[in-house]
């Protein structure tokens, strides 16, 4: 069996979890990776057969997107010559972590695709979402249309949404409280999260950086590139974690049972989504960082509510009937 894995390089929640579905899915077969996006911080140990450069969009340094880096990155008439040039009939299964190069040559060639992402748990209406209806709920539509979804939430809000893909090393690891905060909110500069940070003098912060190469400190708080390996153990061991408004990073935080402050990135209604959905957990989530932000993280670190969540480990059983259902025979 050949098997075509595209995965979204935006972020790292997705290559994350596919460092977690990959050796899974070599069980039945051989297994090609595409990968598409500019701005992952960490990789898979196994060779990548398409690298893209895809539909990306850049982290700003308050906040939110850079619109401006993002539109010069942008490369809309590269993206259509690699829809349009993909060879997809080799493969007996293409699977999409919301990769839109592999998604639209699948629907451009009239094979069928099917997604195992986070993402596609918003083809239902009972996924959790503000009120007010967003343009971005045509992404979650067109982005990368796939004919078949698996998806992944907080919680299991319709029968084709299972619980987190936690990764194993996140799984197998001994946890411990040694009192500092893991912080990972890469669209907001080091220079701004220091000034807040250090005012909270009694605790010592992490920071894992996209714009650092060397550590460095600053009074209570660490700046660290980001390292997939520190990372992990920064959290294992920390009282919480302080972060944005993504999905993976946050699910592996309440695994391990961390307190978890989450700030969604200005205009990422996705992001929204996520912070609503974790809310209704009873995560603190926060609007961003101003005026009020030092007294947010005041009441939060004095906070001691638990919060338990129940994420078994289903992964391999998802892949299983996916090959199962979706297979060419």
């Amino acid at each position: 069996m050949k098997i075509l894995y595209g995965i979204q390089g935006t972020g790292n929640g997705h290559i994350s979890r596919a460092r977690e579905i990959v050796p899974l899915l070599q069980q039945y077969g051989e297994v090609d990776l595409l990968i598409s996006g500019t701005q992952a911080d960490v990789s898979l140990s196994q060779p990548i057969k398409y690298k893209f450069h895809g539909f990306s969009f850049v982290f700003g340094t308050h906040g939110g997107v850079d619109n401006w880096a993002t539109f010069k990155i942008m490369n809309l008439p590269q993206l259509w010559r690699d829809m349009h040039s993909l060879p997809l009939s080799q493969y007996d299964l293409i699977i999409n972590d919301f990769e839109p190069v592999s998604a639209w040559a699948c629907r451009l060639q009239k094979v069928p695709s099917v997604s195992l992402s986070h993402q596609c748990s918003f083809v239902s209406p009972k996924t959790p979402r503000p009120a007010k209806w967003n343009y971005a709920e045509w992404l979650f539509k067109y982005y990368s249309p796939t004919t078949y979804h698996i998806g992944f939430h907080f919680e299991r809000y319709d029968d084709f949404i299972h619980t987190p893909v936690i990764r194993s090393e996140i799984r197998n690891t001994e946890t411990s409280n040694k009192g500092h905060y893991a912080v990972y909110l890469p669209a907001y500069d080091d220079k701004i999260l220091l000034s807040h940070l250090k005012k909270a003098k009694d605790v010592e912060w992490h920071v894992f950086s996209k714009r650092q190469k060397n550590s460095y400190q600053e009074g209570n708080v660490r700046i660290c590139p980001v390292n997939n390996e520190d990372f992990n153990k920064c959290l294992a061991s920390s009282a919480g974690l302080l972060t944005g408004g993504g999905f993976e990073g946050p699910a592996e935080a309440l695994y391990l049972q961390k307190k978890v402050m989450m700030i969604p990135m200005t205009g990422q209604y996705e992001q929204r989504c996520n912070a609503l959905a974790a809310a209704q957990l009873g995560v603190t989530v926060v609007g961003g960082i101003d005026e009020y932000f030092d007294t947010q993280i005041a009441n939060w670190l004095a906070n001691d509510n638990e919060i338990t969540v129940d994420f078994p480990d289903e992964t391999a059983q998802i892949v299983d009937n996916m090959i199962k259902t979706y297979a060419k025979r």
